[in-house]
């Protein structure tokens, strides 16, 4: 008996699904036991122009012709943003049919909805490539790592400021050029604000961040911070200091009560909490995350029974992409064989509590512009000391003399983020400050 497969949007990795589908029938097949083909397929423009070859009439600009279809079994969502997605998706799952989609915003914002939804319906619903294109991840953390309790994830999820950061790294370019060039080879979009603003690296962490620790992480529950202030005199001093930078989204799990010897869990918490974060960030060079460059993606993550496990690959792409959705069909497939759904059922065990931004406890890259002058240093430390934090090297890197200006770049010791932001708040006030040119997180690893 074939199986069928409905589409919902045949853009860029549609039609690469709609094409793997038709190329390696003969192998899906093998694989399955059965046929399987795209039936209808869901589109805006019946007139556009595809470069890939569809069955004859299976396009349809009337939604109800794939999620009312009965002869369909697999709805596949590739169109990306909540509305109407989400409508689709919920009536597909009503209509007994299972679901594969690449949707990231949708699943980190509605997915608990969608999973329970399914299991009250009995069918199964799949989302692979929403998180790291081509990397497996979504299996990983439902099967494969389910036995451990997973303490920290650190990811490089987004390849368009993957590239960016890396040119700047590595050929001294600053951040329009190098964005401009990311455009130009059709890395990052003509917006490209979801990207260089963390938007997009804070949708997958959602995702990732719940199924590794078991519990509901809101998107708006990050706290994110894009790439658009780094400059390439940052990647220089980053580069002296024995630092690279990356754009990591960081996911943590911390005991109640700071079991384990966390500097950052002092407090008088009584249960588990979850930090969350996606920003800008110094790792030292022996770090696993350090040499992922160019458009890449990899997931860092540790385990109690594990350890350290890492995941590269090409994150983006309508083949990396197009790979896991159809993975994920394949799945579906056995399934449907087997006469089984939800074999892996959706579970979280209690929802947690985000940690707030402001208790976060790392060391910090302060880079800063002052006037060339006697006792700047110290009216500096001074600013430091009053709010707490410990200066571990200070070094003047460049003079201005028209200006009368000097930079100076700083490295503290461990601090509190609500005090960092309170002295850099007095910072601002400071009459021999000419200029607060960035602060970065350092990442301990």
């Amino acid at each position: 008996m074939t199986i069928r497969v409905g589409f919902l949007g045949v853009g860029t990795v549609g039609g690469g699904v709609a094409r793997l589908l038709s190329q390696k029938s003969r192998a899906l097949t093998q694989e399955i036991g059965r046929d399987v083909v795209l039936h209808r397929a869901l589109v805006r423009d019946l007139a556009r122009a595809r470069d890939v070859e569809l069955p004859p009439n299976c396009l349809t600009t009337n939604p109800a012709d794939v999620l009312d279809d009965p002869q369909i079994d697999i709805v596949v969502e590739l169109m990306g943003g909540i509305s109407p997605a989400r409508e689709y998706i919920r009536r597909a799952i009503a209509s007994g049919k299972h679901v594969v989609t690449a949707n990231k915003d949708l699943m980190a914002t509605h997915g608990v909805e969608i999973l329970q939804l399914a299991k009250q319906h009995g069918v199964d619903v799949y989302y692979e490539a929403s998180v790291g294109g081509g990397i497996p991840l979504i299996g990983v953390f439902r099967q494969d790592l389910v036995a451990n309790e997973v303490r920290q994830v650190h990811a490089i999820i987004n390849g368009t400021t993957n590239y960016i950061l890396t040119r700047m790294a590595q050929d001294g370019m600053d951040f329009a050029p190098a964005l401009a060039e990311a455009q130009s080879l059709g890395y990052a979009e003509p917006d490209p604000t979801n990207d260089v603003e963390g938007i997009d690296a804070a949708y997958k962490l959602a995702i990732l961040a719940s199924l590794a620790f078991r519990t509901h992480v809101p998107p708006e529950a990050i706290f994110r911070e894009g790439i658009s202030k780094l400059r390439s005199a940052d990647f220089r001093y980053a580069r002296e200091l024995g630092y690279v930078i990356k754009l990591l989204a960081i996911g943590k799990r911390h005991s109640a009560g700071g079991a384990g010897g966390d500097v950052s869990n002092v407090g008088s918490e009584s249960t588990d909490q979850v930090e969350v974060r996606v920003h800008p960030a110094l790792v030292p060079h022996d770090f696993l995350l350090a040499d992922v460059n160019g458009v890449f993606n990899a997931v860092h993550v540790q385990g109690d029974l594990v350890g350290n496990v890492l995941f590269y690959g090409r994150g983006a792409g309508a083949e990396p992409t197009s790979s896991a959705v159809v993975a994920d069909i394949i799945d579906v497939a056995h399934n449907l064989n087997a006469g089984i759904a939800n074999r892996i059922p959706f579970h979280y065990a209690g929802q947690l509590p985000v940690r707030a931004v402001h208790e976060l406890v790392t060391r910090y890259y302060v880079r800063l512009w002052v006037a060339d002058q006697p006792g700047v240093l110290a009216k500096i430390a001074q600013v430091f000391g009053d709010h707490n934090i410990s200066i571990a090297s200070c070094i003047q890197k460049e003079t201005d003399e028209s200006a009368s200006s000097a930079e100076l770049v700083i490295v503290t010791h461990p601090a509190r983020e609500a005090d960092m932001q309170a002295a850099l708040t007095s910072f601002r006030s400071l009459d021999v400050l000419r200029d607060l040119a960035n602060m970065i997180r350092i990442e301990s690893v």
